[in-house]
């Protein structure tokens, strides 16, 4: 997007870096931390995620009042919400399927390759592969659809 500020894309680079280190600190980045969260074996993992969002909600709270748009974009922050349907529950269970069976998600699969973790390439390329299949899937039921509405 020309429209951004130059400094938009350095600062979501160090975003991304401060991330990484946060979820390898926390040992987020493994997934037998994940697993044994996901067993009730280990609680460590909400305190991290809890923290997150507070984090994130206090700072999604203020800068609305502190400023009139975001910082690097200059647009006005705004909810988007999404209407919660069959696809958000669906999505949502295939997705805890998916993090059950590998024990990682996807910005801690990325954060794992950087603390050893190459094993975690075929968790990655699984996920590339099922978000191509839906993005394909979604394409031809959206082009069949717009077919059907023209046939009408």
């Amino acid at each position: 997007m020309s429209g951004r500020h130059p400094l938009f894309k350095p600062l979501v680079f160090v975003g991304g870096l401060i991330f990484g280190f946060g979820l390898g600190f926390s040992h987020m980045a493994r997934p037998e931390v994940v697993l044994n969260f996901l067993q009730f074996d280990d609680l460590g993992l909400p305190f991290v995620m809890f923290g997150a969002a507070i984090v994130s909600g206090v700072a999604f709270a203020l800068l609305p009042r502190l400023r009139e748009g975001a910082p690097l974009t200059g647009d006005r922050y705004e909810r988007r919400l999404k209407p919660f349907d069959r696809n958000v529950l669906v999505g949502g269970a295939v997705f805890g399927v998916g993090w059950g069976l590998s024990g990682i998600c996807p910005g801690a699969a990325y954060a794992s390759l950087g603390v050893g973790n190459v094993t975690i390439l075929w968790a990655l390329g699984g996920m590339f592969l099922g978000a191509y299949a839906q993005g394909y899937w979604r394409s031809r039921s959206e082009t069949r659809d717009a077919a059907a509405a023209g046939a009408d």
